[in-house]
């Protein structure tokens, strides 16, 4: 590890909780450069068009005990 990070470590070791939380959100973050907006979109479309099914009862489901028991 480089000199900086270890200077860095070592003065993030003294910050509260919450703060080397939010740190810690932030790089773990900053790594997820291949976000895709379209897929999380489509995933938010494909989920509320699920739940709608469910609502309007016309969802075709398995009983758990069968998806269980093929697991």
């Amino acid at each position: 590890m480089s000199e900086t990070a270890e200077k860095l470590k070592l003065e993030l070791s003294q910050l509260s909780a919450k703060e080397r939380a939010e740190i810690a959100y932030f790089l773990i973050h900053s790594l997820d450069e291949g976000v895709d907006d379209n897929l999380e979109n489509a995933w938010d479309t494909e989920l509320t068009q699920r739940l709608e099914d469910i609502n309007r009862k016309t969802a075709i489901g398995e009983p758990s005990s069968q998806v269980f028991s093929e697991l």
